[in-house]
Order: structure tokens, then C-alpha cells, then sequence
């Protein structure tokens, strides 16, 4: 009878406790970088979503390559985690190419959708093949759906690398669709015109991507002329000015308007090109042209607010190629050759912008010096540290990509051309005649942000046939480089809110085995399991029958 009693305590304690428990869940993170933590901001996103979240990932599949086995995992664990946080998430895997029969035809409508398949060398067990792979993900919201790429590229990394990338860069990807489709608009963006900026279709692969994010509309300084005054009240109530390539003098007082939009907490990202110097001007019966400075007018305006940028060309042996055609009618051929104005500029700051990104092409780009003044100044991208400047005006010529470079020559080392200006700015008018009276005029911004690019074509995204192509894509080399992720971070940066584009920053540790060394070793091992199992079993035995016989002998 007491230990009927004692039975049914027991039973309905455990029933206590396991429902207890449900009530009370919590998962933990054992991983030292805790890359199954959601940070504050994800949580921030998703915190206030109260109708269902789906999402379909194609990273899957047959003989699925090892690597990207683990991007699956990792993918899987991590929406397992906004799931937990959120019972509306949810997710499902997906093959695509599971009905092989309609494969070709899957792929082509996926591709129709932006989601282009990735063909990958697989090299397992010694052998090398080649497999198609899908690494996206679809998730939809209130009929609203956004793709997620799963895969963050680099120009020139290896299959691992590219995967340890790519995991670093999940949680911001996902978090990021999440604040796309769950978070209205709120801020809103200046596209400055009349001053000579580029055209809409030369910008328009950008604009494009930040119209998923924010309010864009064009404005024009020309109304400065007429009634300043009011052009400032009607600028500030944007968040963002974007200046792309502008190529004609401001007048004092369109600086002053814009300088009394900073102070007032407006936030800037300028493309300037501070020479004048045109790849298209190149392909001429001569095959030269000459850089000379751009007068905008904007030296002291900068100078104010701690940056100067010197018409000086940066010159790198770590350049991207400039494609021309070798040899005359039919029998000319397009090669990529050496051209050191076209710098590839990364940074090894761990910055949210730049953390993680692929190289950025810049064309004609110059050298930028910081001041020293209050304000703090954070270097984006630099050139690699074989740079050379070249003083303006000078001759460009074709010619240069036949000569051999010495490096020798390329001592000036990294060459800053994109920096990030954070805090109070001065006034450029401060203790200075004014161009006009403003009412509430301010000598001192309240805290704001920054960012001064070297090069006008950073943003330039080039024309076929009159259709604007992907910004960063080089149609000649088949590459994408880093430009339009560079600049959306930097836009996101300035304006974020959420503390998304911090994500960018977590670092995330991820082991892979070597592959190379368990093709090798792959007999040894097998026949070790084999036979050390057998080995101990036989010494057991001799060691269990000597004794036995020795027991039983006395």
C-alpha cells in the first residue's frame, strides 16, 4: 500500500513538473559565440508580428555538397530561433529539383523570380562533380513576399569561406525581410538634382533596392535661387540627402542651405568625382584623355567638416581589368587588362557597413585626407597598399596596360576614399557672411551623420540597349562586386533605427573537416574501425579465458 502511494506521488509530481516546465520554456546557447542568440534587434522586429510569417528555403537536396550541408543546418537553427521567439514564424525546406523530369523548367521560372540557381565544384572522397543548388529563401507576409539570399559572395574566396560568410551573414539577411515586410516606410530620401548629377537610369538599380526600404523623391537646389528659405524647410523633412556625381558648381547659397540641413540633423551620403576623368572618354582613334580638377565649389565645405579631398588619382597594382578590343575587324578579340585606375577597395574594419562585404570597383577615384576637429571619422574602404598618386591635370592613355608596372613605384600605401563622419558638425558659415538670412540659424548640428565616397561612379550602374544592368555586375568579367551592398549599408547605417545593420557585425566561428585529408586517409581509418574493435575484442577474451582457467585450476 506505501509503495502504491509513494508510485502515484511520484507520477504526479513528474506530471506536475513537465507541465510546469511547458509553462516556463527556455532554450540556451552553449556555442561560445553565441550564434544561436538573436540579437536585440531581430527580436525588436519581430516582437510586435501578430499574423503568420512563411518561409520557404530551397537549400536543399540530393547529395547536397558537405559545406553547404552545414549553411542548411545553420539556417535551420537559426529560424528555429525566430520561430521559438515568435509562434507566428514559421518555415518549411523545399527541393526544387526534386521532379528531375521539369528540373530545367523549375529553374528557369526561379530564375524569372531573381533566384538564380548556383552551380558548385564539389570535391568529396576524392572526387570531383558538379551540382546545381538553389540558396534562397522565400518569405511572405500579409500576401507581401521578399527573397532571402542565403549566400553572401566574395570575389576569390574558397567554397569554405564562402559558407563561413554566409553564416555570419544569416541572421541579418532574415531580420532583415522580416523589418521589410512587417515595418512600413518611415524615412524618407533626397535624390539632390541640378547641379549636374547623374541621370535616373544610371542610378537606377540603387534606387530601385532603396525604394524597398524607404520614401524616394528627387530634389532640385534650382528653387534656392528664388527662395532659399523655403527650400531648407522643404529639404528638411527629409532624413537623407544622396548627391550622386554631381559635375556643376554649388552656389553659396545652395551650401548654405544644405550645411543648415546638416545642423538641423539631416544626414548626407556624397558621391563626388573631384576630377574630371571618363572611362568612355578613352575609346577614341587615340586612346587617350586628360584628368583635370572639377570645380564644385565644396573644398571649404568639406574642409569644415574635417575632410579634404585632393585631386590626386590612386594608381593601384590591385585593380579590376579594363576590357578592350585586341586586333582589327573580325579578327579582334575582347581581353581584360591590367588598369590601375580602376581600384578594388576593401577595409579590414569590422564597421557594420563594410564587416563581411566584397571588394568595391571604383573608377578614377582620389585620395581623401581627414582633419582633425571634433568630429569622429571612421575609414570605410582604402585601396590595397600598392597605390601610387597621380598628380591632376595629367594624360591618361590606353597605352599604360601594355607596359609592365614596377611595384616599386606603388609605395604610398592604403589610400582612404570612403570615410564615415560622426557628431556635431560646425557650421561652414560660422562666423562668416551669409549668402542669405535664415531665422533659426545654427552654428552647431545636433548630433547627425556623414559619408564622403571619392568617386562619382560608385553608384553607376551601367546601360545595355537602354536598360539599366545589376550596379556592381561586370557584364566583360562575369563578376559582381560589392558596390550596391556597400552603399545600402551605408544608407541603412545613417538612417537605422532598429539597430539591424549592427547584425552585420557579430562574428561567427564556423569549423569545417578537411576534405583533402579524409580522401587520404579515408582506407586508414576504415580499417582502423574495423579492426581495433576485433583487436580488443580477441584481448578481452585471452585476458577473460587466463583468468577463469587460473581461478578454476586452484
Amino acid at each position: 500500500m506505501k509503495n502504491s502511494k509513494q508510485i502515484i506521488i511520484l507520477i504526479i509530481s513528474l506530471i506536475a513538473i513537465n507541465y510546469l516546465s511547458s509553462l516556463a520554456f527556455k532554450r540556451f546557447d552553449l556555442t561560445h559565440d553565441k550564434r544561436y542568440t538573436l540579437s536585440q534587434a531581430s527580436l525588436n522586429v519581430i516582437k510586435d508580428v501578430n499574423s503568420p510569417i512563411v518561409i520557404d528555403v530551397f537549400l536543399t537536396g540530393d547529395d547536397f555538397p558537405s559545406e553547404f550541408r552545414r549553411l542548411q543546418r545553420e539556417t535551420k537553427q537559426l529560424l528555429e530561433e525566430f520561430e521559438a521567439n515568435n509562434n507566428h514564424i514559421s518555415f518549411h525546406f523545399i527541393n526544387p529539383l526534386e521532379d528531375e523530369a521539369n528540373s530545367d523548367k523549375t529553374i528557369q521560372q526561379l530564375s524569372q523570380r531573381g533566384l538564380t540557381p548556383m552551380q558548385l565544384s564539389v570535391q568529396e572522397n576524392g572526387k570531383t562533380s558538379q551540382e546545381v543548388i538553389f540558396p534562397w529563401a522565400l518569405a511572405s507576409y500579409n500576401g507581401k513576399t521578399v527573397t532571402v539570399s542565403l549566400v553572401k559572395n566574395k570575389i576569390g574566396v574558397s567554397q569554405q569561406e564562402l559558407v563561413t560568410n554566409s553564416v555570419q551573414h544569416l541572421e541579418y539577411a532574415f531580420a532583415d525581410a522580416f523589418s521589410k515586410l512587417t515595418k512600413p516606410k518611415r524615412r524618407k530620401i533626397a535624390i539632390l538634382k541640378g547641379n549636374g548629377e547623374l541621370d535616373d537610369i544610371h542610378i537606377f538599380d540603387f534606387v530601385k533596392k532603396l525604394g524597398e526600404y524607404y520614401k524616394i523623391a528627387p530634389f532640385t537646389l534650382d528653387s534656392v535661387a528664388n527662395n532659399a528659405p523655403k527650400t531648407l524647410k522643404e529639404l528638411n523633412q527629409f532624413d537623407l540627402i544622396i548627391s550622386a556625381k554631381p559635375t556643376e558648381a554649388f552656389t553659396e547659397k545652395e551650401k548654405l542651405v544644405l550645411d543648415q540641413y546638416t545642423m538641423n540633423g539631416g544626414k548626407s551620403l556624397w558621391l563626388i568625382d573631384d576630377v574630371i576623368a571618363e572611362k568612355d572618354s578613352l575609346y577614341n582613334d587615340y586612346g587617350k584623355t586628360y584628368a583635370a580638377g572639377r570645380d564644385l565649389n565644396l573644398t571649404d565645405f568639406f574642409f569644415k567638416y574635417g575632410v579634404r579631398i585632393n585631386r590626386l588619382l590612386v594608381s593601384t597594382l590591385y585593380s579590376a581589368p579594363i576590357t578592350l578590343a585586341i586586333g582589327e575587324g573580325s579578327n579582334s578579340q575582347f581581353q581584360n587588362l591590367r588598369w590601375p585606375y580602376s581600384p578594388l577597395a576593401s577595409s579590414n574594419s569590422r564597421h557594420p557597413i563594410v564587416n563581411n562585404i566584397n571588394l568595391v570597383i571604383f573608377d578614377f577615384a582620389t585620395q581623401i585626407d581627414t582633419l582633425k576637429n571634433s568630429v569622429k571619422k571612421t575609414i570605410l574602404l582604402e585601396s590595397a597598399p600598392l597605390t601610387k598618386l597621380e598628380g591632376t591635370p595629367r594624360e591618361i592613355s590606353l597605352d599604360i596596360v601594355t607596359k609592365e608596372q614596377n611595384p616599386a613605384l606603388f609605395n604610398k600605401g592604403n589610400q582612404t576614399l570612403a570615410v564615415l563622419l560622426e557628431g556635431k558638425f560646425t557650421s561652414v558659415y560660422h562666423n562668416r557672411i551669409k549668402p542669405f538670412k535664415i531665422a533659426d540659424e545654427k552654428d552647431e548640428s545636433v548630433p547627425t551623420k556623414m559619408i564622403i565616397i571619392s568617386d562619382g561612379d560608385i553608384i553607376k550602374n551601367d546601360v545595355v540597349r537602354n536598360k539599366p544592368q545589376e550596379l556592381g555586375f561586370d557584364r566583360w568579367t562575369g563578376k559582381t562586386y560589392g558596390n550596391k551592398e556597400f552603399l545600402l549599408n551605408a544608407v541603412n547605417y545613417l538612417l537605422d533605427d532598429d539597430g539591424l545593420i549592427n547584425i552585420r557585425s557579430k562574428e561567427i566561428e564556423v569549423a569545417f573537416l578537411d576534405q583533402q585529408k579524409i580522401a587520404d586517409q579515408k582506407t586508414t581509418w576504415q580499417l582502423l574501425n574495423i579492426l581495433l574493435p576485433l583487436v580488443l575484442l580477441l584481448i578481452f577474451g585471452f585476458i577473460f579465458n587466463y583468468i577463469r582457467k587460473k581461478k578454476f585450476t586452484h
